[in-house]
Parts: structure tokens; sequence; C-alpha cells
């Protein structure tokens, strides 16, 4: 019974489809603690009274689409091609446009082009870019993943990681880095947030989607470990990790 519950909670993640970043489908599978501050309401509030709004890496677009009001002009960029089809499919009703961006220096728009940039975690982060194509007096900001995010999942899979890597994406970088960008950081905010995996179909589909978090991940590869930790979550309940998020929000002088 074990041997056919644990292939089939695997097979079942396998098929599912992992474009977007919509996690709807980890339903009842897994939960995540959300950050206090409310990204999107925070980023529905500025879009609300922005003129023209650039959103980097919108994934499927799921977050942009979610807000009460875009600015007149709102452009999303993504470099995934089956995001960026689903973000297309999403968003260009609602009136933005949705461009095909490598994520890679320089964005595709002129200088002081937008009063807003927004970011939900966003792989990576151009400060220079961001900076150039923020208008004065214009906003950034961003909800990202901060340090060793979800690190008890990483480590059970590669074994204990080096303090350089666990340090990765520290929100004191992030503010080291805007300001040196001649941005000024206007709020920084970080919390530690509990996540459960409550099987092992959650835990493939997790890694599945979020590519980064074990490189190279595949069920054949990691098929003993994720035998393992099935064993575990049976025994024990859910495997408990922990979620690490801070916002940062920095302006361009005027």
């Amino acid at each position: 019974m074990a041997q056919n519950t644990f292939e089939a909670l695997v097979a079942e993640a396998e098929a599912a489809p992992v474009e977007g970043w919509d996690f709807s489908w980890l339903d009842g599978r897994a939960t995540e603690q959300r950050p206090s501050w409310g990204y999107q309401r925070l980023m529905g509030e500025r879009l609300a009274h922005a003129h023209a709004a650039l959103d980097i890496q919108t994934g499927g677009g799921e977050v942009l689409a979610g807000v009460p009001k875009l600015a007149p002009l709102t452009v999303a960029t993504e470099s995934w091609p089956p995001n960026v089809a689903k973000a297309t499919r999403l968003l260009h009703p609602l009136g933005a446009a949705v461009v095909h961006d490598p994520d890679e220096p320089p964005l595709p728009f002129a200088a002081d082009a937008f009063d807003l940039v927004v970011s939900r975690h966003p792989v990576t982060v151009w400060w220079d870019e961001i900076a150039r194509v923020l208008a004065p007096g214009g906003t950034y900001l961003s909800q990202q993943v901060g340090p060793a995010s979800v690190f008890e999942l990483v480590e059970f899979f590669l074994g204990p990681q080096p303090e350089g890597v666990r340090r990765k994406r520290h929100p004191d970088d992030a503010r080291h880095d805007a300001e040196a960008a001649g941005l000024e950081v206007v709020d920084l905010r970080a919390e530690s947030l509990r996540t459960e995996f409550l099987d092992i179909g959650a835990v493939v589909y997790f890694l599945r989607k979020v590519i980064w978090m074990v490189p190279g991940f595949t069920v054949d590869a990691y098929r003993g470990r994720l035998r393992d930790l099935h064993d575990r979550i049976t025994a024990e309940g859910p495997f408990v990790a922990h979620t690490t998020r801070f916002l940062i929000e920095a302006r361009k002088p005027r």
C-alpha cells in the first residue's frame, strides 16, 4: 500500500502543469504563512495612483491581474515563454502590455519611463536598470525571497549548504545595492514564515516549479530521498520548513 501511495502521489505531481506562478495545485497539500505586510494590497494601492507602471518578472501575470486598478499605462516583462503566453492571455484584456524580456540588462525601455516599478519574487534584481527606468521621484516596490528560504527542504536533498550560500539574497545586501544605484530605501522589512508539506506530491510539485531550490531536480534523480521523505511524512506528519521574505521600497530622488 505504501509503495502504491508513494508512486501515485509522485506520478500525480509529475503530471501537473507548472507554468505560471499560481500555486493553487498545492491547496490541501501544503500551507505557507503569508507575510504580514500584504504585498498585493500595497502594490494595488500604488498602482491606483501611478501613471506608468512596470511589473518586472510577472510570471503568469496572476499577481498583477489581481489588483483592483492598473495604471493607465501598465507593462509587464517575463522571460519564460509559457509564462509570457499565460500572462498575455490574462493581462491583455485588462489593458496591460506583456513584453518578452530575457531578465538581463538592459531593460527594453527608455530612461525615466515609469513612475512605479514593482516585482514579486524576482530571480535577479538589476538595480542600475531599475534606477534608470524610474522617473525622478518614482518608486520601486518589491517582495523578495530572503536568505536560506525553505532550506530545511533544500538541505534534505542537497545536504548542509555553505554559509555563503545560506546568506544569499539578504535584505541588507538589497539595501546596499539599491543605494549604490542611487535609490533611497524608504522601507525594508523581513519575516520568517512557517511552511508545511503535507505529502510527497507537494514536495515534487514545489521542486518542479521553483527550479532553483534543488537545481536539476527530477524524480528519477532523487527517488531515494523522495522515498525517505515520504516515509518520514507518513510516520511523523507534515514536513516543516521556513520561508523567508522581505519587502523593500526604494525611491529615486527628484
